[in-house]
C-alpha cells in the first residue's frame, strides 16, 4: 500500500546539518514488524509512523522506543506539513508510547516540553569506568548524573566543550556500555552555553547527531540544580560534521525543548 512519507532534517535550519528522521504519515494497518523493518531499512537514528489524529509510534532500526527528541519535532513539522490542524493554534498534542507530550508552537521554533526525568547520582564504579575507557582523569569530571526521561543517560559534564570535542566515540561502544554522554560548556561569547554529545546511541551509530531526549533530560537536571536561570542553546553534532542547535528555555516549572525542522523529501512509500 501506497503511503505519505516525509523525510526531515530536525534541529538545524540548515538541512543535511541535524538529524535525519523519516515520517510515515498514514500508518494505520501497518504491523510491528513492517514498521521495525522499515526503520532498518531508511538507516536513520529514527522513523515514526504517525496514526489515528496524533498518534506516533517512534523506531529505531533494532527496537521501538518510549519517546525520542528529534522525532517528536520533527513528526510534529511534518504532520503540521502535512495540512494537519492542532486543536488548539499554540500547541500540538503528540500521544506516544510515554504518554502525551505537548509541543508549544507560540515561540521562535516549535519546542517539545521536557517529560518528567529522573536524576541520580551515578555510580562510583561507573564513572571510574567510563573515565578509563574515555581517557578522563577523575579531576577532569564537573559531575556525574545518571539521567532517565524513558531512555537512560550515564552524563560526565567535564570542563569545557574542547575536551568534549576530543573524546573519541568508539571508545564507548555497545553492548559494553550504555547511555554514555559527555557535557561541557562552550567559550565565552559562544553561540552555544554548552556542547553534549550521545557516544552510545541505540541507532548502532558510533554517537547521534542530535539527541533531544538526552538535550531534554540535561536541561532538566540544570534546572533542578538551580543552573537554569535564562534561555540557552545547546549544541550537538559538531564532533560529526553536523550544525544541532536545541534552543532550551523555561515555562514556569516546565522546561522546553525548541529547534527547527527543515523538509527534506516529500513522497510515498510502498509499504
Amino acid at each position: 500500500m501506497k503511503r505519505r512519507s516525509i523525510q526531515c532534517d530536525v534541529f538545524s535550519e540548515q538541512r543535511l546539518k541535524g538529524n535525519g528522521l523519516a515520517v510515515v504519515l498514514d500508518g494505520d494497518g501497518l504491523s510491528d514488524a513492517q514498521m521495525l523493518a522499515f526503520a532498518g531499512w531508511t538507516q536513520q537514528a529514527e522513523t515514526t509512523d504517525v496514526a489515528a489524529d496524533y498518534r506516533v509510534r517512534i523506531f529505531s532500526a533494532t527496537r521501538e522506543m518510549r519517546f525520542a527528541g528529534h522525532p517528536t519535532l520533527g513528526s510534529a513539522a511534518a504532520w503540521l506539513h502535512a495540512g494537519g490542524r492542532p486543536q488548539h493554534k499554540t500547541r500540538v498534542v503528540q500521544e506516544c508510547a510515554i504518554g502525551l507530550v505537548e509541543i508549544d508552537l507560540s515561540g521562535a521554533a516549535p519546542a517539545f516540553v521536557a517529560p518528567p526525568t529522573t536524576c541520580q547520582p551515578m555510580a562510583d564504579t561507573e564513572r571510574a569506568r567510563i573515565c578509563r575507557a574515555l581517557g578522563i582523569s577523575a579531576d577532569e569530571v564537573r559531575a556525574s548524573v545518571t539521567l532517565d526521561n524513558g531512555v537512560m543517560r550515564q552524563l560526565l559534564e567535564l570542563e569545557d566543550a574542547a575536551r568534549v570535542l576530543s573524546l573519541d566515540a568508539n571508545a564507548v561502544s555497545l553492548p559494553v556500555f550504555q547511555g554514555v554522554s559527555v557535557l561541557g560548556r562552550c567559550a565565552e561569547g559562544s553561540e552555544a552555553a554548552f556542547e553534549v554529545r550521545n557516544l552510545t546511541p541505540a541507532s548502532m551509530m558510533s554517537e547521534d547527531a542530535v539527541t533531544g531526549s538526552l538535550i531534554a533530560a540535561v536541561a532538566v537536571w540544570l534546572r533542578d540544580t538551580g543552573r537554569l536561570e535564562r534561555d540557552i542553546v545547546i549544541a550537538q553534532g559538531t564532533a560529526i560534521g553536523r550544525e544541532g542547535r536545541a534552543f532550551v528555555s523555561r515555562r514556569g516549572t516546565d522546561v522546553l525543548i525548541g529547534g527547527q525542522t527543515a523538509i527534506v523529501i516529500e513522497g510515498m512509500v510502498d509499504i
